[in-house]
């Protein structure tokens, strides 16, 4: 719905006051072409705004859509490959979605407030009968159980609202979509457990209703901050855009930082980096998903960044360098009074172990890192084959499968390679 919303305040249906339906993917189930929160809006005259399927199960929500305009009455439809009826409603692609579909009467509460809210950053909607929405404008500061709103929107029980706060606020402030099941206070029957779509059961058959919430979060963008205006730092700048992150790119060093090659970063600033990221934290700009990539390779401003990161909740700290420098950071950071917990976020050598090379190689090495660390499973950034490079041993540079007879560059360097 959150993407809808920004489009609803010049939609004509609902500017014009017709009556209207919104269907919303809150299940789904094997492979699917739109995730959970995609909404699409249908008004009394069969006018569309938006898309669930990209068409296939379009046609059967937009008639379920008008039943519900001309009943009043929410329902959730299923919809998924069927190989016994050729004619059903269903996905191709073989997967299952379930589609909630709420009637919105002009000049409804909720439908004022999904055009009025042009860009919120959050919603919770309540998918049961007792039905209702509220707007959540900052969801990483949002505490359920200090939100008079949300209590409202629970009916004033204390004891579901405490049940609503665990689930409720890691969605929030995961930026993620998703549905809460809360089990019905004791004594309360303000919905029903119907059999029917349009007709209610006798009182004595009365059940009370689970109580629904579909939340649907967006935050800003993560941040990724790269220490380091090197070859490094402008491969890595590009690849964390790729990923979706709002890169900044710093350095000590204005004539490093100042290069052409580094303005297509969203910020370039010119400090010392642990100063910059103290700076950002307790300005409130760095969260749990931010990602620090510290590719200065230079004690001075490695050893005060790594103390400074690695007290933080971050999502990933990683840190160029080769074994040997490696050693010699964790050596000065343990001196310095780093708790050794605290040591074992470190990603160093940073990267994934994929034998890169090149400043671009490497950039794609430490994206993988990222990318496998985010990861929902605990193990993730152990793919066969590949596994960090702070979890492997032996070179991190691997020598060339066939040398040239002529020494090249590297070969002129000291007998122990700086990278291993």
């Amino acid at each position: 719905m959150l993407d809808l919303m920004p489009s609803l305040g010049s939609w004509r249906p609902a500017v014009s006051g017709q009556l209207c339906a919104v269907a919303t993917i809150v299940g789904t189930g094997g492979s699917v072409p739109r995730p959970l929160g995609t909404s699409m809006m249908v008004s009394e005259n069969g006018e569309i705004l938006g898309s669930l399927s990209g068409g296939c199960v379009e046609g059967a929500v937009v008639e379920a859509a008008l039943e519900a305009i001309r009943d009043g009455g929410p329902r959730l439809e299923s919809f998924g490959y069927s190989s016994e009826d050729a004619f059903a409603a269903g996905l191709t692609c073989g997967g299952e979605l379930e589609v909630h579909i709420q009637p919105l009467k002009a000049g409804s509460a909720e439908l004022s407030m999904f055009s009025e809210a042009r860009r919120p950053a959050a919603l919770i909607r309540r998918l049961d009968s007792h039905g209702g929405v509220m707007v959540v404008h900052d969801p990483l500061r949002f505490r359920a159980m200090e939100s008079e709103e949300l209590a409202r929107l629970l009916g004033d029980h204390p004891s579901t609202l405490f049940a609503a706060a665990a689930q409720v606020e890691p969605l929030l402030q995961g930026g993620r979509t998703g549905l809460v099941r809360l089990a019905p206070p004791e004594g309360c029957i303000d919905g029903w457990v119907t059999t029917e779509r349009l007709a209610l059961p006798p009182r004595e058959d009365v059940q009370p209703e689970p109580i629904s919430l579909f939340i649907e979060s967006r935050l800003p963008a993560a941040r990724m901050v790269i220490f380091g205006a090197n070859d490094f730092g402008a491969a890595l700048l590009p690849a964390g855009q790729l990923l979706g992150y709002n890169v900044t790119l710093c350095d000590a060093r204005p004539a490093f930082a100042s290069q052409s090659r580094f303005a297509g970063a969203d910020q370039v600033v010119t400090e010392w980096p642990h100063r910059y990221l103290e700076a950002e934290s307790a300005a409130g700009r760095i969260d749990a998903r931010t990602v620090v990539c510290v590719l200065t390779h230079d004690p001075k401003f490695d050893i005060p960044l790594l103390q400074s990161a690695l007290g933080l909740k971050l999502a990933y700290v990683g840190a160029m360098g080769s074994r040997r420098s490696h050693r010699q950071r964790v050596d000065a950071l343990l001196e310095a009074g780093m708790p050794l917990e605290f040591l074992e976020r470190l990603h160093s050598p940073i990267g994934l172990d994929l034998g890169a090379v090149t400043p671009a190689e490497v950039a794609v090495s430490i994206a993988a890192e990222i990318i496998a660390e985010r990861g929902s499973g605990p193990n993730t950034s152990q793919a066969p084959g590949f596994p960090s490079l702070r979890d492997s041993t032996g070179p991190i540079h691997p020598a060339p499968v066939n040398p040239s007879p002529i020494p090249t560059a590297t070969q002129h360097l000291t007998q122990e390679d700086p990278w291993t």
